[in-house]
């Protein structure tokens, strides 16, 4: 059911493609104000125009660009009450043994450091709520927090450390008395434009397809309406006793294995 967030004011991280779009989209169709944050301008703009939410062009781990947009929330909607920590790279990652330290701190310092600094300014922000501290905070990790992959060392562990992350402002925000829930998401592989596309362009589409449905035993990627849509849940009264949880999103991608006939 539509409106389930009116009156409600969200953030999103990378928020000009992929899930981000697609959870700025959602949002704004359940009701919500929301502010969103990337690097692609012209991307940005687009998004924006589509749904009315508001765009900003901020990098997530540039620590001292936070501030100013906590404060430009607050003092546009007086409150904050869903913090969807989204942006995400894998550039410049590979294995361990062939990875440059430039590659290394970049991934590091968007999907580590940028979720720390979402989640602290966002619990900073919603202790300002006119009704008391409350709000929703969920971090987007991946299903690969739990199955590594071997070529993407950067990306694996920053994911594996971001429910760590959850798990420690969870307690912190519930033992210092507010009502700010923290959880992380664990997508499977998901069916983005991004994804769409590298199928399209690569010489067999066919087989491309049908090694990243392979990655599920249901045979399929996730849609990103099912990933906004467990978002959206998380935001809401229904899933007031939520807090500090990974919840896996990925088709039973890591449920376990069949064994022999």
């Amino acid at each position: 059911m539509a409106g389930r967030l009116e009156g409600r004011v969200a953030l999103v991280t990378g928020g000009t493609s992929g899930i981000g779009a697609g959870a700025v989209e959602r949002l704004r169709a359940e009701g919500a104000e929301v502010v969103f944050t990337g690097t692609r301008t012209d991307a940005g703009a687009d998004v924006a125009a589509r749904t009315g939410a508001h765009f900003r062009a901020q990098r997530v781990e540039e620590a001292s660009a936070w501030p100013a947009l906590v404060e430009e929330i607050l003092d546009r909607f007086g409150r904050l009450d869903l913090a969807f920590a989204n942006a995400g790279t894998e550039a410049g990652d590979s294995s361990v043994e062939e990875i440059g330290i430039e590659g290394w701190n970049r991934v590091i310092g968007v999907n580590l450091t940028g979720v720390m600094l979402t989640v602290q300014h966002a619990i900073r922000a919603m202790r300002r709520n006119p009704e008391g501290p409350a709000g929703a905070i969920v971090i987007n990790s991946s299903m690969n927090a739990h199955r590594a992959m071997g070529n993407y060392v950067a990306y694996s562990v920053s994911k594996t450390a971001v429910c760590a992350l959850a798990k420690s402002a969870a307690m912190h925000c519930a033992t210092s008395g507010t009502r700010i829930r923290v959880n992380a998401i664990l997508p499977g592989v998901v069916e983005t434009p991004l994804i769409t596309d590298l199928i399209a362009k690569s010489p067999d589409p066919a087989a491309v397809r049908a090694r990243f449905e392979s990655f599920s035993p249901m045979g399929r990627m996730a849609r990103v309406e099912e990933i906004t849509g467990l978002l959206v849940f998380l935001a809401t009264e229904e899933a007031a006793y939520i807090n500090g949880a990974e919840i896996l999103i990925d088709g039973a991608s890591t449920a376990g294995m069949m064994g022999a006939a």
